[in-house]
């Protein structure tokens, strides 16, 4: 397992498990844009200084940044 952020631009990985434990309204902000365990999630590209991070979840685009993707593991 990897954090979503180390992952490399063009990979496809899946979400494991969310580290919740900064706040339970960031898993809520994370579950509303669709970003749960099992989900498939595409890394886009990430901006030259590694924040912001795009992603393609189940057909749209979304960015977070760069602390955000720490909370997220993936294999």
């Amino acid at each position: 397992m990897k954090k979503l952020s180390e992952v490399e631009p063009g990979s496809i990985v899946k979400i494991i498990k969310i580290d919740y434990d900064k706040g339970i309204g960031i898993y809520r902000r994370l579950a509303d844009m669709g970003l749960l365990p099992g989900v498939k999630i595409k890394v886009i590209r990430k901006a030259p200084l590694g924040d912001p991070i795009e992603f393609e979840v189940r057909g749209y685009n979304i960015s977070l940044r760069k602390i955000e993707a720490d909370l997220i593991w993936v294999e």
